[in-house]
């Protein structure tokens, strides 16, 4: 399931929304595999009630740890946008975090041996704060994800030194043309042109 768009902030596009990697469900899925192949080997080896009971016990226990599993996967969110970081988990009780980009001041990953042969890995995400680092496991290529946040980093950074160039204050001639420009359109009138230029051109 896709995050949400409503949780976006106006202007605010998504980048990436991640869940974590299939290895993250490797674990329960081993052992529900390896208790019905149990169950089904009692089943036919064993001429017993007695002695199946306890094997599907097993794999009826395997199938609950699997699918809170997979109920925590589903519930995962890892999110780039435009804008910050967004990472939401919890099946009954919900817990989230959001880092926004202006305050990441690193962004790193670590994989093991096994990790690296299954292009997993976790991030870590330095920002500026009480909470300094945050940790994020089992996540797919975590390279390609660092560098699509330092990216994403960058282009907001972009943006934002062009909307610090636009709020600068015109200069006085600019002022003029401005002004000039809502005379002409008929915003102002000819007597409110002449005094609002005649404080300008005191100003030069």
């Amino acid at each position: 399931m896709a995050f949400p768009k409503k949780y976006l902030n106006d202007a605010e596009e998504i980048i990436l929304d991640l869940r974590p990697h299939w290895f993250f469900l490797f674990g329960p899925a081993l052992a529900l595999i390896a208790s019905l192949a149990l169950a089904i080997w009692v089943s036919q080896a064993v001429d017993s009630d007695f002695a199946l009971f306890p094997a599907l016990a097993l794999a009826v226990v395997t199938l609950l740890l699997f699918l809170v599993r997979f109920a925590q996967w589903v519930t995962t969110d890892f999110v780039l946008t435009t804008d910050r970081l967004i990472y939401r988990k919890g099946i009954v009780s919900r817990q989230g975090k959001e880092i926004p980009l202006e305050r990441v001041n690193d962004v790193s990953f670590q994989q093991s041996l096994f990790q690296r042969m299954m292009h997993a890995g976790d991030l870590m995400v330095e920002s500026g704060g009480e909470r300094g680092q945050s940790h994020f496991g089992h996540f797919a290529n975590p390279q390609d994800i660092q560098n699509e946040i330092h990216r994403a980093i960058e282009a907001a950074a972009a943006r934002d030194a062009d909307r610090m160039a636009g709020r600068r204050e015109l200069s006085p001639l600019e002022q003029l043309e401005k002004l000039e420009e809502l005379r002409q359109r008929g915003v102002i009138s000819q007597a409110e042109f002449e005094v609002k230029k005649a404080t300008l051109l005191d100003r030069l």
